[in-house]
């Protein structure tokens, strides 16, 4: 048994949140009754959403590669597309975390909310891999800073205004240069747009960053606006 939004949302008709407005509204039955927000279903009962019944979508898991210009978040203020916009396979999917709009590679998307959430959970846990490739000369004193961690400015949420920072100090992660201008991060966190401010505070600027790697899901042969499905146990 599970909770109702749960389930709308585990088969694709809407976000959890959503699914607890749909019942609010009273447009949710299961087994010929309305339903009401808490409901608890199981694999036997029929569950109708404005009259149409709802069956379990197939569970989908993809490496999509992310251009750049794309929002990997599902909805925005701007006038990019968003990665759902982008990928259409005719089941509703979200991004597993974000890779900002000026950055491309990999970005995973599923309509797995519980993979979704475990893997989130683990986010200071699982290795990130980057090809950064910036505008001076790497040097060795570069690469031993990155390796140790910086300290960078990132924007609360937490305090009144949004346009607030906060200091933070970046865990030690792997860092290897490729040539004068290039370098692989290996990262085990994911704060906001992370190596472009820890970069910018060693006096560096990012020309392109590309993600080729998320735990043991690489980027292969991807080009940009291409997917593949992967299999769960990937993970």
């Amino acid at each position: 048994m599970m909770r109702l939004n749960k389930y709308l949302a585990e088969c694709s008709v809407c976000s959890r949140r959503e699914a607890d407005r749909l019942i609010d509204e009273g447009r949710v039955t299961v087994n010929g009754k309305t339903a009401v927000v808490g409901t608890q279903v199981g694999p036997r009962d029929t569950v109708l959403v404005n009259g149409k019944k709802i069956v379990k979508a197939q569970q989908v898991l993809l490496a999509y590669y992310k251009p750049k210009g794309i929002v990997s978040s599902t909805k925005h203020n701007d006038k990019a597309k968003t990665v759902t916009e982008c990928v259409d396979i005719g089941t509703r999917i979200y991004p597993i975390g974000r890779l900002d709009k000026d950055s491309e590679g990999l970005l995973l998307l599923t309509n797995m909310g519980e993979l979704a959430e475990r893997i989130a959970k683990a986010g200071d846990s699982h290795e990130k891999e980057y090809i950064v490739k910036v505008k001076r000369v790497i040097s060795g004193s570069f690469i031993d800073r990155m390796r140790r961690g910086v300290t960078i400015e990132l924007p609360s949420k937490d305090r009144e205004s949004e346009e607030e920072t906060y200091l933070y100090t970046t865990k030690p992660c792997k860092c290897e240069r490729i040539d004068d201008h290039t370098m692989r991060v290996i990262l085990t966190e994911g704060k906001n747009r992370q190596i472009r401010r820890m970069c910018e505070a060693l006096g560096q600027k990012v020309i392109n960053l590309k993600r080729v790697r998320i735990m043991d899901i690489e980027l292969g042969d991807l080009k940009p606006g291409e997917w593949r499905y992967i299999r769960r146990n990937s993970l």
